[in-house]
């Protein structure tokens, strides 16, 4: 299916936000994620399903000092 992912259009094959981050490599990895501009908890990533055309925004925090 066909998503704007973090500003791109992407194709891939996943029915939830989890199986997005699967797919994306970042399963594991601590992130926070929005759809459609609606956050998504991390425990609710596998019951969030994606639709064609959705937005995706996967963050990923940043240190420093």
């Amino acid at each position: 299916m066909k998503l704007t992912i973090n500003g791109e259009t992407k194709e891939i094959e996943a029915a939830t936000v989890a199986e997005a981050l699967a797919v994306l490599d970042l399963g594991d990895a601590r992130v926070a994620t929005a759809l459609n501009g609606q956050f998504v908890p991390a425990d609710a990533r596998p019951g969030t399903e994606l639709s064609p055309g959705d937005t995706l925004e996967i963050l990923s925090p940043m240190q420093g000092g």
